[in-house]
This record gives C-alpha cells, sequence and structure tokens, in this order.
C-alpha cells in the first residue's frame, strides 16, 4: 500500500493522507462521543436497577418467611418490561417474573431463568440476554437474608446508542465528503505554482543542450518565485539551476571554440614550420645548384627551432593545467627582472628600455626561477612585437612586506577594449590594432598565456590595464619572509 501510494502524485498522496486524517480523527470524535453517551446512560440505568432493587427488597421483606414471594411485583408504579427474582444462597433462581404492558407479571421460563444464573448479590450491576425478552441490566442484593434480583430493560439505551452511531456516521459521511472536495480545490490550488515550475522543469529538458543551445531557456514565471513559499523557493532555485546551466553550457561553447581555434592555430603554427622544411629538403633533393645547401641546412635547423619551442610552449602549459609541482627556491626578483630587461635590450635595440626599483626590501619570492625569468620575458617579448620601434617599455620592481610586484609599462598603441578579456587565452593576438615587428619575429601567441600560468601556479595573479598610449601588465607574487625592520628604501630609474 505504501508503494503504491508513492507512486502517486503529490496532489494524490496528499488528499490520501489528509483524508485518512480526517477519518482517523472523525473516528475518534465518534467513538468517544458514543463510549461517553453510553457510560452516561448506562449510569443513569444502574441507578434505576438500584433504585427498584432496593425497592423490591423492600417489598420481599414485607413476608421474610415466602422465599418464592414476588407479591411486590403487584405493587403499583413499577415499569413495564422490568424483571424480578427470589435466589437463594447459591444464587440459582427460586422464582422469577417480569411486568408487563398493563397485564399481570408472568413467570419466566426455564431458559430465561437460565439467562440470570450467577448473579452474586453484592449490588453491581451486570448485562445478561434474557431469551424472548432482550438485553437487561441485571442486580442482585442480599437485604439480612431476603435476596432479591431485579433488572431492566436496556433497549432505551440501546436505541438511543444506535441513534447515535448512525448520526454520526451519516455526519462523519458527508462532513469527510465536503471536506474531501474542499481539499480537493484547495491541494490543487495550492500545488498549481509547483506545477508550473515541474512544467517549467520538463520543458527545459526537453531543450536540445546537447546541440549546443545555450540561450532563451524558459523561466519560471515572476510569481512562482515566492522565496515566502515552499513552492516559490523551488521556483527559484530552478530559475538559479538554469541560468547556472545557460552560464555553464555558454563557457563550454566558448571553451570548445577555443579549443577548435586553439588546434586551427596549433596546427598553423606547426604546418608553416614543416612546410618550410618539407620545402628546402625539397629543394636538396633536386639538386645543389637550386639552393645553396648551407642556406638550407639554417633554414631547416632555424625552422625546426621554433618548431621545437612552440612545441615546448604547448608541454609547457598541458603540465602547468595538469598542476605538477614546480620547482621551489629563493628567486631574487628585482635580479631576475634586471636580467630580462638586458636580455630584451639585446632583442629589441629599437626600442627604449629602462627599470625602477622601488624596494622595501629583498624582492625574494619562492619559486622556480626559470619559469618566472620566463613570465617575465614573455611579458617584455610581448611589448616589443606588438609595439612599433621608438617605443619606451619600462619595468618595474616593488616590494613590501607582503608582495612582489612586478609592472611592464610601455606607451605603444594599446590594446583593443574587446581584446582584454582574452589576452591571457592561447593563441589570442593582436595583429590587427597592435604593430607586429615582423612576421619572422611574431609569436605565436601563447606567450601570455604561459606567463598567466606560471604567475597562478606560484600562487600569484597577473592582471592588464590598456588605452592608447599606455599598456601595463601586472604581475603579482607573495614574498618568501618579511624584511627587516629599518631598511631604507631604494628607488631608482635608469635607461639600460
Amino acid at each position: 500500500m505504501t508503494t503504491r501510494l508513492r507512486s502517486r502524485s503529490l496532489r494524490t498522496r496528499l488528499l490520501v493522507l489528509i483524508t485518512a486524517v480526517l477519518v482517523c480523527v472523525c473516528a475518534a470524535m465518534a467513538l468517544t462521543t458514543v463510549f461517553a453517551q453510553r457510560a452516561y446512560l448506562l449510569g443513569n440505568l444502574d441507578n434505576r436497577v438500584s433504585d427498584a432493587l432496593e425497592r423490591n427488597a423492600g417489598g420481599a421483606a414485607v413476608h421474610p418467611g415466602l422465599t418464592r414471594d414476588l407479591a411486590f411485583l403487584d405493587e403499583g408504579g413499577q415499569p413495564a418490561g422490568m424483571l424480578a427474582a427470589r435466589i437463594d444462597a447459591e444464587g440459582d433462581i427460586l422464582s422469577a417474573a417480569v411486568v408487563g404492558h398493563d397485564a399481570p407479571p408472568r413467570s419466566l421460563t426455564t431458559a430465561q431463568t437460565d439467562a440470570l444464573k450467577g448473579i452474586a448479590p453484592d449490588g453491581s450491576a451486570h448485562t445478561r440476554v434474557v431469551p424472548g425478552l432482550g438485553t437487561y441490566r441485571v442486580a442482585a442484593l442480599d437485604a439480612s437474608g431476603i435476596r432479591v434480583l431485579t433488572g431492566l430493560p436496556m433497549d432505551d439505551v440501546l436505541d438511543t446508542i444506535s441513534g447515535l452511531v448512525a448520526v454520526e456516521t451519516a455526519v462523519a459521511v458527508v462532513g469527510l465528503t465536503a471536506a474531501g472536495c474542499v481539499c480537493a480545490v484547495v491541494i490543487r490550488r495550492q500545488l498549481r505554482p509547483l506545477g508550473r515550475v515541474a512544467a517549467t522543469a520538463v520543458e527545459v529538458s526537453h531543450a536540445p543542450l546537447g546541440r549546443g543551445q545555450v540561450t532563451g531557456l524558459t523561466r519560471v514565471p515572476e510569481q512562482d518565485t515566492d522565496p515566502g513559499s515552499e513552492a516559490g523557493q523551488v521556483g527559484a532555485a530552478l530559475n538559479r539551476m538554469i541560468d547556472h546551466v545557460e552560464a555553464s553550457l555558454a563557457e563550454r561553447r566558448r571553451g570548445e571554440e577555443r579549443m577548435r581555434r586553439f588546434l586551427a592555430d596549433a596546427s598553423h603554427e606547426l604546418r608553416t614550420p614543416l612546410a618550410s622544411i618539407a620545402g628546402y629538403a625539397e629543394l636538396m633533393n633536386r639538386g645543389t645548384d637550386r639552393i645553396e645547401p648551407g642556406l638550407a641546412w639554417r633554414r631547416v635547423n632555424a625552422e625546426s627551432a621554433r618548431m621545437r619551442s612552440l612545441v615546448e610552449d604547448l608541454l609547457l602549459l598541458a603540465r602547468l593545467d595538469e598542476g605538477r609541482p614546480l620547482q621551489a627556491a629563493e628567486v631574487d626578483m628585482a635580479a631576475l627582472v634586471a636580467e630580462a630587461v638586458w636580455d630584451a635590450r639585446a632583442a629589441g635595440a629599437g626600442h627604449v628600455w629602462q627599470l625602477e626599483l622601488d624596494l622595501d626590501g629583498p624582492a625574494l619570492v619562492l619559486g622556480d626561477e626559470a619559469r618566472l625569468h620566463q613570465a617575465v620575458a614573455n611579458l617584455m617579448a610581448n611589448a616589443r612585437v606588438h609595439t612599433p620601434a621608438g617605443t619606451t617599455v619600462t619595468a618595474t620592481v616593488e616590494a613590501t612586506a607582503t608582495t612582489c610586484v612586478i609592472r611592464v609599462r610601455d606607451d605603444g598603441p594599446g590594446i583593443p577594449p574587446a581584446l582584454l578579456p582574452t589576452v591571457f587565452e592561447r593563441f589570442t593576438r593582436a595583429d590587427s590594432s597592435r604593430t607586429r615587428a615582423g612576421v619572422l619575429e611574431g609569436g605565436s601567441g601563447l606567450g601570455l598565456a604561459i606567463a598567466s600560468a606560471i604567475t597562478t601556479a606560484h600562487g600569484g595573479r597577473i592582471d592588464v590595464q590598456s588605452a592608447p598610449g599606455r599598456t601595463e601588465f601586472t604581475l603579482e607574487l607573495p614574498v618568501t619572509e618579511l624584511p627587516p625592520s629599518g631598511t631604507a628604501t631604494v628607488a631608482r630609474t635608469a635607461p639600460v
């Protein structure tokens, strides 16, 4: 029964449970009323039996020697249907009769007297069914050796109880029917918001989410998202879940698009040096008269180095994505940035390179020195490649008690606003807006992605702000220890 009920709808289960509770309440009230009324009526009847018993005992005491005398039944005022009997010390019936309607008392038959045997003369009332007469409330009394039994019919009490049961049953049936109808209407009305929420959930479940639909999903109406009700809480939670689903699907779609673009860009970047290598190899196969062997091998080595660098960058990103641990050693970021500036000056002599130090103490960071150098070098290479000659690039190192901040700032044309949110994604390029130094020197679009991944792996963060004439990358790392107190501030700005 419980299993079948659980398989029903919530509306049906609520209606069944409420109806069951109402039935139990009505049954308890009816039984309480019946038993209370029965106890009251039996109490009155027992009092009447006691009064009649005492009166009959007094009448029998007029002739104490006549142990079978029932003459007291002839006295006036005896209720019709009352029976009386004289009993001996063992409780056996000596004589018994019943008072008739406008007729003399009639003696009881043997079967009727047998139904009255075994009643102790202690005055307590008993219920006995007398054949041919019905149900009686009977009591016996021993008054100074005069033992009398008296009984009154219970027909009135039983009829009253039966009528009360019938009335209560009819009222309960009508009341339960009306209550069931009202409950059904109320439950249906109260569950309508939940039904609309369920309909919304069903509609969303039928949406072709697997085929890339990420917008336009149905929402629960605002009227069904009231946090003051349970259905409203469910509706609001469903809307939040749908928002999360749409956001997740949109992010997945963007991720898939980035992956497709990544694969296409990686394939293009790898195909270009492979095509060059294959071309020079083909020229060499055709004979040395078509190309100088030394030049061909130099170009093959250059393209191989380019391809190897790209593959190493991709492998580095893969290792960082997997969360593989980096080497941990104390790194002086001031010296590291100075070396990176010197390297950048050697690679980009057409730019003006500056180094600024603003230190409250040693700029010591716990991390992988080679990777940190690569991150800083990538920021400077980005400034060199994507800005025209004559651009001033300034590298700043700031050290406080808790952080070491490296800033790489240039006064070039800037990054387009539409590109800023994705500037740290892989194979992101700004060629359409920022001047590249040359085709051969152009990057693969992995430099900033690698810098971001290395910074994140060291527990730091990287950010960029850009406008025409000022682009600044900020790389923030936690320092290894607090600087000693009283250390003088060192500030220097110098061209390199």
